[in-house]
């Protein structure tokens, strides 16, 4: 009789071993929070997306900031590679000058911080 429990003990700790318990907790533990999560709801992300677009397009250039204004852009000038060399080249100087309006303030205030 003694054997006999004493093999059971045995087996069951073999079982538990085998689990490998701390795994089996992680599997719960991420099914439990994906299962209990909030997804944002439609109307939410419709908002967000176009709050973002008010934002991509804050400024006055002309230039596609997104990849499907670029893709649009591609499609339209694809049969004439000399007007979209020339369109790359007026976005590219439009971006420069962007860039130039915003570095100033960024270095200044980024040389204000070390102070």
């Amino acid at each position: 009789m003694a054997n006999f429990i004493s093999n059971t003990t045995a087996h069951i700790s073999n079982v538990l071993k085998g689990l490998q318990v701390k795994r089996f907790l992680a599997v719960v533990l991420v099914g439990f929070l994906v299962m209990t999560t909030n997804v944002a709801p439609q109307n939410n992300s419709k908002a967000l997306t176009n709050k973002i677009d008010d934002i991509v397009h804050q400024n006055d250039s002309q230039r596609p900031k997104t990849t499907g204004e670029w893709n649009k852009e591609a499609r339209e000038t694809e049969d004439a590679p000399g007007e979209r060399l020339q369109r790359i080249g007026k976005q590219s100087a439009e971006a420069v000058k962007d860039f130039g309006t915003v570095y100033p303030d960024t270095a200044e205030r980024s040389a204000n911080a070390d102070q």
